[in-house]
């Protein structure tokens, strides 16, 4: 089809582009580096929602929220230098988590390049190790061509973040130029003979368990690959933050591989006669720091399922290694008739019943009793809340206590980010404005992007932020205690009334001391017409579900 040109801008020619592949929203926080970007998304007001941020960080955490919870690139927007910097965190969560993005950042004229003008860095080094793919836009008249190709590579093979640079000239030029399509997905699938082999290491498997993982899932292939556990009887962990890939309250579930996974589980890995890994790398949390599998050559029967060829062999040698998507592997392994083997039903009920022991919690130190406020809100919310965290402590109770049901419900950063839980819940509820989104934050989680509640005021995301404040740097506490005890040295924090702080913001605030306080305090918050945090002040000796502070310490001083 032949194409009428026009004389477009660089700026408009990027955002025709953004139109083009279907961005419907994009993150940023302003710049006069990408000027003409900006005004070009002043006539695309009505078809792309530009949500405007207070800190570099926190949109791009919302655009990395926004391609773990919709599968479609997040998009975000930074200026040079400082901006871009900022920005590092997100990207680097996306990477880490496999989600597909698309940073752009305004750069210094291409006549001022290598001069360290002011706020110039040289995107293609500083980003190297942490994206798919730098590109530098040079050429107006190439934006369309390395638009494409920066979609394409985002959401293909193992999604991930693409940094795309825009010298401010280049954006202000004029061009004609013909616009691409909008962006293809690329399907992998298994070969035959690769299912026929994982078939026949299926009948000969007495102690298999599949683990869960990775991105690139959809609600049909969750239910597909519940069908398959089903049809053979497999245990089913989730690797690190992944608990919403497989339905908590199945008899077949058997827990989660984070830090907070119990002892049975991560015997039962070390133990399988075959290891079917669909979608996780098994990376360092998963794996115990590497211990629960030989390197290379593990003595499980591994079968390693990924969607980047890159990840098959990288750290394990597979016995046999697949790349595919998920759907695909997912559709064909639910088609595979059933080959359970005498005793794997007791192998499978032995570990489910594990993981319900392990939802049990010994009573914790001080008057909130954090396993009973996430056991409530298990009973509580629907089945499609949307529940986020960042790293801390704090997150270990969520993460153990909290049964997820549906594909989506979950957002936590498995690189371990902190800070993240705010700004990715602020990008659920706008994506989902009629589903429930908590947040959930430690202290120092909160302040490293609370200022993001601003943002969720400013476009009226209603989520319900809880603060669990303790008065310390939680994990790292607990680290200190075991490897220097009584040594407390630069965990300490001296807190705002958190609570009164989101009031100043225009969010309805409430404050948590004792556990009882937390369910009607939360329903206030449900029915606000705005925003709202709930403070929860817990006993900082309430340091983790199985130990104190102080056990923790004197387990450390035994000799």
């Amino acid at each position: 089809m032949t194409q009428t040109l026009s004389r477009r801008s660089g700026g408009q020619i990027l955002v025709d582009a953004l139109r083009i592949h279907g961005v419907k929203r994009a993150f940023c926080v302003p710049g006069e580096s990408y000027l003409a970007v900006l005004d070009a998304l002043y006539d695309a007001r009505e078809a792309i929602d530009l949500v405007v941020c207070r800190q570099e960080g926190g949109a791009a955490y919302m655009a990395e929220a926004h391609g773990k919870l919709t599968g479609e690139p997040g998009i975000c927007f930074v200026t040079r230098g400082p901006g871009a910097t900022n920005a590092a965190v997100g990207v680097h969560t996306a990477f880490q988590d496999s989600s597909p993005m698309i940073l752009f950042i305004g750069q210094v004229a291409r006549d001022q390049q290598y001069r360290e003008a002011f706020q110039e860095v040289d995107f293609r080094q500083m980003y190297g190790p942490l994206a798919k793919w730098v590109v530098q836009i040079d050429d107006t008249r190439r934006i369309p061509e390395l638009l494409s190709q920066a979609f394409h590579r985002a959401v293909n093979g193992r999604p991930g973040p693409v940094v795309v640079a825009l010298p401010e000239d280049m954006l202000t030029e004029m061009a004609e130029v013909a616009d691409a399509g909008p962006f293809k997905r690329v399907p992998m699938t298994p070969a035959a003979e690769q299912m026929t082999a994982l078939q026949d290491t299926l009948k000969q498997a007495e102690r298999p368990l599949m683990v869960l993982g990775g991105s690139g899932w959809d609600s049909q292939s969750v239910r597909d690959i519940q069908l398959f556990a089903q049809q053979q009887d497999l245990p089913v962990a989730a690797s690190f933050r992944c608990q919403d890939l497989f339905d908590n309250r199945h008899p077949n579930y058997a827990g989660d591989l984070g830090f907070a996974a119990s002892a049975q589980l991560t015997a039962a890995v070390k133990d399988a006669d075959l290891l079917l890994v669909v979608g996780s790398r098994m990376g360092e949390v998963s794996s115990g720091g590497y211990t629960t599998l030989d390197i290379p050559v593990p003595k499980q029967t591994l079968v390693h399922v990924h969607q980047g060829i890159e990840e098959l062999g990288r750290v394990y040698q597979p016995a046999l290694a697949i790349n595919s998507s998920m759907s695909s592997f997912a559709a064909m392994a639910a088609q595979l008739a059933p080959a359970s083997r005498k005793g794997r039903g007791e192998w499978t009920r032995a570990l489910n019943e594990h993981y319900r022991r392990n939802l049990q919690c010994p009573a914790s130190p001080g008057d909130v009793q954090m396993a009973e406020i996430i056991g409530w809100l298990n009973q509580r919310l629907p089945d499609d809340a949307i529940l986020t965290n960042g790293a801390g402590n704090y997150a270990v109770w969520l993460q153990r206590f909290y049964q997820y049901r549906h594909y989506r419900t979950q957002l936590g950063p498995t690189n371990g980010s902190m800070g993240y839980g705010v700004p990715s819940a602020v990008s659920a509820k706008l994506n989902c404005p009629d589903r429930v989104v908590v947040s959930f934050s430690g202290d120092g989680c909160f302040l490293m992007n609370g200022q993001e509640i601003a943002t969720a005021a400013q476009y009226g995301a209603n989520v319900v932020f809880v603060v669990v404040n303790n008065g310390m740097y939680g994990t790292i506490r607990m680290h200190q205690e075991r490897n220097y005890p009584g040594r407390v040295s630069g965990t300490e924090l001296h807190n705002p009334e958190f609570s009164r702080l989101a009031q100043a913001y225009g969010l309805h605030g409430e404050v948590v001391s004792k556990t009882c306080e937390f369910a009607p305090a939360f329903e206030r918050c449900l029915k606000a017409s705005s925003p709202s945090l709930i403070e929860v002040r817990i006993d900082p000796e309430a340091l983790t579900p199985r130990l104190s502070l102080t056990q923790i310490r004197e387990q450390a001083r035994k000799p």
